[in-house]
């Protein structure tokens, strides 16, 4: 993983460039040229990641812990997998009771010790399809939902919060005592309404932007720990 030590160690990453652009925007030789030069998206090719991504939840994680051996875990918006990779790395699987289950709107190629369902969280359905998957509550709910953005950022904002809130109500239902809960959301930070909704159901809720996201990426994640379950 790219760190502020490797580069000091004679560690360095190629730069690449576009051989042909012929057919591609301005904008779209930009972000290609941007990818194919990204640090994290060549270290994740060296490592076997599928996504860039999984830097981000190593990097959550080394923040706060929230990976145990023993663990019960949801995936919402898993797809290429890259973070399941992450998960698969600290959870025996093999273990009773040690679970993955992720879900994605797009097609995920299967991974060994996850159950993998292709399916628009946002369906009315959906939440209960996932949790008839799962054989008890939940140690860790993960979001890295987010729409497609628009350009706007009030809206771009009110649509990840929307992500954040369904995420958030399906935690709600099946974290165990201690749970943790982290979701992708925008700069801005969380809305107000379910921030408090989180102080109050969590013993600590942080906001972190981990170094692998992009410096000009408005991304970052809240991350809850400590789940304080409601008494029925």
């Amino acid at each position: 993983m790219p760190t502020k030590s490797s580069k000091g160690s004679g560690s360095r990453f190629l730069t690449v460039k576009l051989k042909k652009s012929r057919g591609r925007s301005i904008s779209s030789q930009r972000w290609l040229q941007r990818q194919l030069n990204d640090p994290y998206t060549q270290e994740a090719q060296k490592l076997g990641y599928r996504s860039r991504a999984a830097f981000k939840l190593k990097q959550i994680h080394e923040k706060y812990n929230i990976l145990k051996p023993n663990m019960r875990v949801v995936d919402l918006g898993a797809a290429p997998g890259g973070w399941c990779q992450v998960l698969i790395e600290h959870i025996d699987t093999s273990k009773p009771g040690n679970e993955i289950v992720a879900i994605d709107i797009l097609e995920m190629e299967p991974m060994a010790g996850v159950t993998t369902l292709q399916l628009d969280f946002e369906d009315h359905d959906a939440p209960e399809i996932l949790k008839s998957k799962m054989s008890g509550s939940a140690d860790l709910v993960l979001s890295d939902m987010a729409p497609p953005t628009t350009g706007h950022k009030n809206t771009d904002h009110l649509r990840i919060m929307s992500l954040v809130e369904m995420a958030y109500d399906f935690a709600e239902q099946i974290l165990a005592p201690g749970g943790v809960f982290a979701a992708k959301v925008f700069q801005g930070g969380t809305e107000q309404e379910i921030l408090k909704k989180l102080k109050k159901d969590f013993e600590k809720v942080h906001h972190f932007k981990p170094g692998s996201s992009r410096k000009d990426s408005s991304e970052m994640f809240v991350v809850a720990l400590g789940f304080k379950k409601k008494q029925s």
